[in-house]
């Protein structure tokens, strides 16, 4: 039998293989949509975005953060990121792109502070900022759209299209900018000194701190990162549905951070691989898709997500470990008694 290992294939992306190619098959057999190209490509399109942010927030949760924040702070950078190149007459895809980036990592950043100069939890900052940044947007925009965006950002690219009985199949430009992203946090993770450090901050903070590492770099790394992921999620977002929407990625944290936690990552940090993440992403995807074909209800999906959280929770917190233990210790406890 093949070393999956070799291929960074561990005993959790394994067992999402499975499940995905169960889902895939079953879908097939119980919907004449779901094996098509167009809806194939649908799936990739609409994921895209997830997997943009999921690789972001996969950093934040191997440094043994947690962030909720990021899929609002994406619609403010969206905002801002109109507004700048509308100022600039327009501007272009280098621009845009660039200041997606920059106004990301700073919504990171104020993250990283609060969180490392004044020493509280993070979820209880994201919690803070995400009513901030929300808040705040749909306070200052009224709740308006913007429509008239620039023509490079509205115009509709295809890497592929094609013709097929079951209608058009179009593989969009988000697809290839994920493509980007996810190579370049594979990097940063599994390539870099910087990397490593993230996960040894995750995995025990003091013996990081011990050995030398910058605890606070760290934390901007892994915020500043996950808030570049956001910002450029939000830019394909826009470019996909073309308009600029205050409220369109509200939501998506909750989603994003299961299929993550599914993937593999732990929420006490120090573990996570971007495959993982892909894999927890495309997952709920196909889930939310095949609901959707059978006709049974979003709220459905909801609960799964919900679940998932939940048990990841459990899970870290060392609960489940503990009441496992305490099941099987106790009759040896009895015996020795």
């Amino acid at each position: 039998m093949p070393d999956l290992r070799k291929w960074g294939i561990g005993s959790v992306e394994a067992l999402l293989i499975l499940l995905i190619a169960a889902m895939m098959i079953g879908l097939s057999v119980s919907t004449t949509t779901f094996l098509t190209l167009p809806n194939l490509f649908d799936l990739l399109n609409q994921s895209s975005v997830n997997i943009i942010f999921a690789a972001g927030l996969l950093v934040v949760l191997i440094a043994g953060g947690i962030d909720i924040s990021f899929a609002v702070g994406a619609s403010v950078v969206q905002y801002l990121t109109a507004l700048t190149v509308i100022q600039l007459g327009g501007g272009n895809w280098a621009i845009g792109f660039v200041a997606a980036a920059v106004f990301g990592f700073l919504l990171g950043a104020i993250n990283a502070t609060i969180i490392y100069r004044f020493r509280i939890v993070s979820i209880v900052v994201t919690i803070a900022t995400f009513n901030v940044f929300f808040g705040g947007l749909m306070f200052l925009t009224g709740g308006v759209s913007i429509y008239d965006l620039p023509d490079w950002w509205t115009h509709r690219v295809s890497l592929i299209q094609l013709k097929t009985s079951s209608g058009v199949a179009d593989l969009a430009l988000p697809v290839a900018v994920m493509v980007v992203m996810v190579a370049a946090t594979w990097f940063l993770l599994r390539r870099t000194t910087t990397g490593r450090q993230l996960y040894a901050m995750g995995d025990n903070p003091e013996a990081a701190r011990r050995v030398g590492i910058n605890i606070g770099t760290m934390h901007y790394v892994a915020f500043g990162w996950l808030g570049i992921m956001a910002g450029i999620a939000g830019l394909m977002q826009a470019h996909y549905v073309q308009e600029v929407v205050p409220n369109a990625l509200y939501g998506r944290e909750l989603d994003v951070l299961a299929a993550v936690v599914l993937g593999g990552a732990r929420l006490g940090g120090g573990r996570g691989t971007i495959l993982g993440a892909i894999l927890g992403i495309l997952l709920t995807a196909i889930t939310a898709n095949g609901l959707n074909l059978l006709g049974i209800s979003p709220y459905a999906f909801k609960m799964i997500i919900g679940a998932i959280i939940l048990i990841a929770i459990t899970m870290s917190s060392g609960g489940f470990a503990k009441l496992v233990g305490s099941r099987f210790n106790s009759p040896r406890a009895e015996a020795r008694s």
